[in-house]
């Protein structure tokens, strides 16, 4: 599914829920366990929260 064509908001959650399913089935048809798959995702949101605070510049600020 590519997220470029005009009818397909990335915003929507449907969206949103039909590419996570997409995905989580592309990894657990490559051959990845429940564990795995959670690693991955507990991996993407550390890189997430990382860039979203570099972002927000030291701790304490940017409120």
């Amino acid at each position: 599914m590519a997220l470029t064509q005009p009818d397909l908001d990335p915003r929507d959650p449907r969206v949103v829920n039909i590419l996570a399913k997409s995905i989580y089935r592309d990894l657990r048809g490559a051959g990845l366990a429940e564990h795995d798959v959670m690693a991955l995702a507990g991996a993407l949101l550390e890189l997430v929260t990382r860039e979203v605070q570099e972002r927000r510049g030291p701790a304490g600020g940017g409120g």
